[in-house]
This record gives structure tokens, sequence and C-alpha cells, in this order.
């Protein structure tokens, strides 16, 4: 079992993460919380350019065919720098779907326009605020049409379609709907992270095509959220990283009483477990990323343990980070603050840590009976 990277593997996480340095995307994300913008368009553009989009897309649709892990690798930078683009719920979410579960019509209709940044998407699940199950979802599909509400759908100003969890009379599906279609309504909700916008949509006799069956819709979210776990953990190491490092300059820069502050035990202590979450975070995102680049029947494990540990790690390095710049780190002039914003924006967007303790939890007993 090797658990690292390829030097291909590597270098493409090497030059992601000079082109969103060059790009200072961190003042990028402050400019869109300073404006009325939920996302930046150019950079957006930029990252469509590069082809990451299409890092997924087999080759027949136009895209890269390479595997999950060299997204893993993007991921990890997207999560350092912050980057206001809509990749997670495009690409994570939207794209794998379609990939996994879409017909061959629907796949050459929209894979190629993913890779060119004509089609941006998006997933639609949540409808109130407890946690979305297959038995509380009330929005309903029939004859492919849909009628209902979907709320803190991320990024859907910018996205041209969504696919929406729905009932039908069988059980649950997942919908295919072009948001430009009549019917559809789209409100802006408020959000802790502005540089991610999240909106709520209404559906009102919607046309929608069906992506699997109308049955096993539920099941196959399940699947989706399992293998998109192992990213977002990825953007949370990400994130966990940079506001580590941020507060161990800072800790060598900062003088108190003649000496830097991080000699002080205090600020030593916070570091250290810092580092040792971080650390622990990064081992199961490895794990999990080798699980989910194999197919291994260990993925809802491996992905709900990344899940549970990249979560821990990223509130806790940026909260601590903040702890650690003192009063300063309670100002808007630092960058401390959009590390805590994502923090709880990326800890909530497929399912609260108690959501995914529980998953592990389930995962463990189902091994365990096995």
């Amino acid at each position: 079992m090797n658990l690292d990277f390829s030097d291909d593997q590597k270098f493409l996480q090497e030059e992601a993460r000079k082109f969103l340095e060059k790009e200072n995307s961190i003042s990028r994300n402050r400019s869109v919380l300073e404006s009325n913008n939920k996302v930046d368009k150019e950079l957006w553009n930029k990252i469509v350019d590069l082809g990451w989009t299409g890092i997924r897309i087999p080759e027949q649709y136009d895209g890269l065919g390479l595997g999950h892990l060299e997204l893993c690798v993007v991921a990890e930078e997207l999560g350092r720098f912050l980057a206001p683009v809509p990749f997670s719920s495009s690409v994570y979410l939207f794209t794998e779907a379609i990939i996994n579960f879409a017909n061959e019509d629907i796949k050459k209709s929209i894979l190629p326009k993913l890779v060119t940044g004509e089609v941006v998407g998006t997933f639609a699940v949540a409808e109130d605020l407890t946690a979305p199950t297959k038995e509380n979802i009330a929005l309903s599909s029939e004859d492919n049409l849909i009628n209902g509400k979907k709320i803190a759908v991320p990024d859907a100003e910018i996205a041209t379609h969504v696919l929406v969890v729905a009932k039908t009379k069988q059980g649950t599906s997942i919908q295919l709907v072009d948001l430009s279609a009549k019917g559809v309504g789209v409100e802006h909700q408020e959000n802790i992270d502005e540089s991610r916008g999240y909106f709520s949509i209404s559906f009102d006799n919607v046309q929608s095509e069906l992506i699997g069956d109308d049955i096993n819709g539920w099941d196959l979210y399940e699947s989706i959220i399992n293998q998109a776990a192992v990213l977002f953990s990825y953007e949370q190491i990400g994130g966990s990283q940079a506001a580590l490092d941020m507060a161990i300059n800072y800790a060598q820069e900062r003088y108190a009483f003649g000496r830097p502050i991080g000699s002080f035990q205090a600020i030593k202590h916070k570091l250290a477990d810092m580092y040792i979450a971080l650390t622990l975070a990064k081992s199961n995102c490895y794990y999990a990323a080798w699980a989910l680049s194999t197919n291994s029947a260990d993925l809802p494990t491996a992905s709900a343990t990344a899940r549970v540990s990249s979560t821990k790690a990223f509130q806790l390095c940026s909260k601590e980070n903040i702890q650690t710049h003192g009063g300063n780190g309670f100002t808007w002039e630092y960058d401390c603050h959009l590390f805590y914003r994502r923090s709880k924006l990326l800890s909530l967007n497929i399912g609260s840590l108690s959501n995914w303790k529980e998953k592990l939890v389930t995962s463990l007993e189902q091994s365990n009976l096995n």
C-alpha cells in the first residue's frame, strides 16, 4: 500500500500553489467579502482555462482523464489559499455525480461544457435546519417535474445547473435541473463566509432529467458525498496548514517583554496542539485518498475518519491562530478571520461534524458485522 503521491502529482500541487499565490487568492477572498459579489469570476475563469474543472472528466468528453489523487492535491491548495470559487460544488459533487451515474446522453451534453466552464454545477439537498435524511426529503418529483424548495445551496448565483435530491413515489431520486428554466427562483442566504455564496432555490413545476433511477437516489447521494468528503478533507488540511504557518510566523516575529512570543510556553503549547491535530488529519486523509483512488471497500470508513479529523483540525487551527495573534487576530485587517470563517463553512457543507461521527460509527459497526 503506497500512501504517497507520485512525482507528477506533487508537481501538479506545486504548480497549483504557485498559481494561487501569484493570483493573490487570499486577497481575492477578502475582496469578495468586501463587495456584493459571492464569487471571484475572474479567478474562476482562469482555473477553467488551466483545465482543473476537467481533471476527472474522461478524455472522450474533452477532459484530462486523470484520477482522484490529482484532484486531492489541487483541493489542498484551494483550501490553503481560501479560493473564492465554486470548485467544490461544481467538481467534487456535480461533476462526479454526472460521471458516475448519468446516462450517456447527459454525459455527452454536460461533461464537455463543464470542461470549458459553459456549465457550472451545484448540489441541492437540505430543506430546513435539520440534517437531511431519506425520510425527511419533501421536495417532490413526478413525471420529470419537481416542486419544492431547497436551502443552503452553494454557488447557485454562478451555477447554470443543479442536482436536486427529490422524493418520488417509489423512493428518492437525483434530478438534473437547468437553473435558467421557467419556475426556478434563486434567493441569497447569509452565511458566515460570504466568499462562498449560499442560496435557497424554489422549484415550481420545473422540468428535470433523472440521474440514475427513481428509487435509490439517496444511496447514490451517499456514494457521492463519501467520495466528496475526501476532497473536502484535503481542502480543510490545506486551510489548517496555512493557519498554522501564519501562527508560527507571527509567534516568531511578535515580541513581548523583549523576546518572541513563540518562546513562551503557552504559545508553544497552542502551536503544538495545532501541529498534532493537523498531522493526524493528514494521515487520515492519505489513507482516505488511497481508498478513493482504488475504489476500496474501506472508503466509507476512511472518508468519514478523514472528514472528522480534518474538520477538527481546521476548527482548532483557525481558532488558535486567532488566539496566537492576540487582539490583532480579532481585527478585520488581519487574515485570521478568513480562515475561521472558511473552517466553519467547510464543517457544514456536506453534513456537520456530528453527522460524520455518526457515519463513522455506523461504518465501523458494519465492518465488525462483516
